[in-house]
């Protein structure tokens, strides 16, 4: 075996882009994924393969707080969850680092401030690409660095519903996306992008801006089908001295001075808790008693607006709207924001939509503009990952749900002021995954955190996490930029320190 500077267990953004840093600076990097690489084939834009019969999804089962078993609809592959995302790359606000109170409580302030990462924040809108443009955006994070790229344009029928919601006093912006569409690339703009992955690798995913960029400086191995067990301590539990993984029918342990986990905020939190030993009996870094706690998901509910028009548009997902992001006059707590989803189709509609007949989910697919609704949910520490008897259990329990309410309330009727008398609602939020963060934490306080704001471990100083866990609040926006951006910054904490 190879001598490793360090070994990244998980290949999504944040695994992805601390491999990329780190190995364009010299470091060899030694990544670890329990899946494989999604392949490029036709199936990847099949609305049979990808919603009926779940191609690409992992074969998981997980337990809800009753003990009831449920399919968490995880993807384990080269690139993570990002090859099926729609590619939304948002910087969170500028008060979301702050404390913010909300009707039910108050979302806690992240250890920096947004200035902190700004910088960051631009590297990673480089390194994914992004086409924007925030200019209409109230709420967007000033001071900033230009998009690399030009906002995407709306198709007629989504530019025609933004100038009616213009003209309700509403400011629709447009949708940071990370695709490579006009100059940067030969994105087709298709409707097999929301949920999809790309099989021209035209979406700017972990994958392709994280991985692939690592392996072709040559100090970068990256191991397949590997299943972290548990990372293993020194006899005082001060250090992780190797990482014990099932691969190719074998049980193996490996060792580097460094370990950067990036699993997922579940997995990540599993992979801790599973590690329990004499020298850390609550689990690794988790002293403070935080690992598996506050877990995150967002409040999320999809709206169907419907006219008697047919929808001809073929790339949707261009629209956000940020107008009530932290509240107004009538009500003064943060609501969230809405933004476009990718044109569904009537077969997707019918996957996920019990007892709806085929042809009934087409027709709506035809004449149905699509958003969602993202709402912020507090940290609550009953809101945990826990191990029974060597499987996840995930109890959640909802919270926050008036802003959110009004925020869909405030969307209907704005959606039936465009011309769509009818809007269908769907919450998500059951047994919800995507969008997870918050359960390794970071702080300053080693006594009410599991990591400091670089995201290395309180309790063991060779361990980073580096993923959607470490998030002390949700937000409201998609995380994954704000994932790449903290995985930049750790990484340079990482060189300048560690590494030095």
């Amino acid at each position: 075996m190879k001598d490793y500077d360090a070994i990244i267990v998980g290949s999504g953004v944040g695994g992805g882009v601390v491999a990329r840093r780190l190995s364009e600076k010299g470091a060899r990097v030694l990544m670890l994924e329990r899946g494989d690489f999604v392949p490029r084939e036709t199936d990847n834009w099949s609305v049979d393969a990808v919603f009926f019969r779940k191609k690409y999804k992992a074969k998981d089962t997980w337990f809800d707080k009753r003990g009831k078993p449920f399919d968490p609809g995880m993807y384990y592959n080269v690139g993570g969850s990002t090859k099926f995302y729609g590619g939304a790359m948002f910087r969170l606000r500028e008060r979301d680092f702050e404390a913010i109170e909300h009707r039910r409580g108050v979302s806690p302030a992240w250890p920096y401030r947004y200035g902190d990462l700004a910088p960051y924040y631009d590297q990673a809108e480089r390194i994914f690409r992004v086409h924007g443009d925030d200019r209409f955006d109230r709420t967007s994070p000033r001071g900033a660095a230009p998009f690399p790229y030009a906002a995407v344009r709306s198709e007629p029928a989504v530019e025609k519903m933004a100038e009616s919601f213009r003209s309700q006093g509403l400011s629709p912006s447009s949708l940071p996306l990370a695709v490579n569409s006009g100059a940067a690339g030969s994105c087709i703009l298709c409707n097999t992008c929301d949920g999809f992955s790309c099989k021209i690798a035209q979406k700017n995913d972990a994958e392709t801006c994280g991985v692939e960029p690592a392996l072709k400086t040559g100090r970068v191995d990256l191991m397949t089908r590997a299943f972290a067990r548990h990372l293993l301590l020194t006899p005082d539990g001060k250090r992780i001295s190797r990482i014990e993984i099932e691969h190719a029918g074998e049980r193996k342990q490996l060792s580097a001075p460094l370990f950067v986990v990036s699993c997922n905020a579940v997995n990540s939190a599993a992979l801790l808790l599973r590690s329990a030993d004499s020298a850390a009996v609550a689990g690794v870094a988790n002293r403070s008693g935080v690992v598996g706690r506050h877990y995150m998901v967002h409040n999320q509910t999809a709206l169907m607006a419907l006219s008697h028009r047919i929808n001809g548009t073929v790339f949707q997902k261009t629209l956000a709207i940020n107008d009530w992001y932290f509240g107004d006059e009538a009500f003064r707590w943060p609501m969230g924001q809405m933004q476009m989803l990718g044109k569904l189709q009537g077969g997707m509609l019918t996957a996920n939509v019990p007892y709806l007949p085929r042809a009934l989910g087409d027709r709506m697919a035809r004449h149905g503009m699509d958003w969602i609704g993202l709402s912020e949910d507090l940290p609550d520490p009953d809101n945990r990952v826990t191990i029974v008897d060597g499987q996840i259990k995930l109890s959640v329990t909802l919270n926050n749900l008036d802003g959110h309410r009004e925020l869909v309330r405030r969307m209907k009727k704005a959606l039936q002021g465009a011309g769509y008398p009818i809007v269908v609602t769907k919450s998500l939020v059951k047994h919800a995954t995507g969008h997870q963060c918050g359960t390794v934490r970071m702080g300053d306080d080693p006594g009410s955190s599991a990591l400091d704001p670089y995201c290395r471990a309180w309790d063991q100083r060779n361990l980073f996490v580096v993923d959607a866990s470490f998030f002390p609040s949700s937000a409201a926006v998609n995380p994954a930029l704000t994932i790449a951006a903290q995985a930049l910054r750790a990484a340079d904490h990482i060189l300048a320190t560690d590494l030095a």
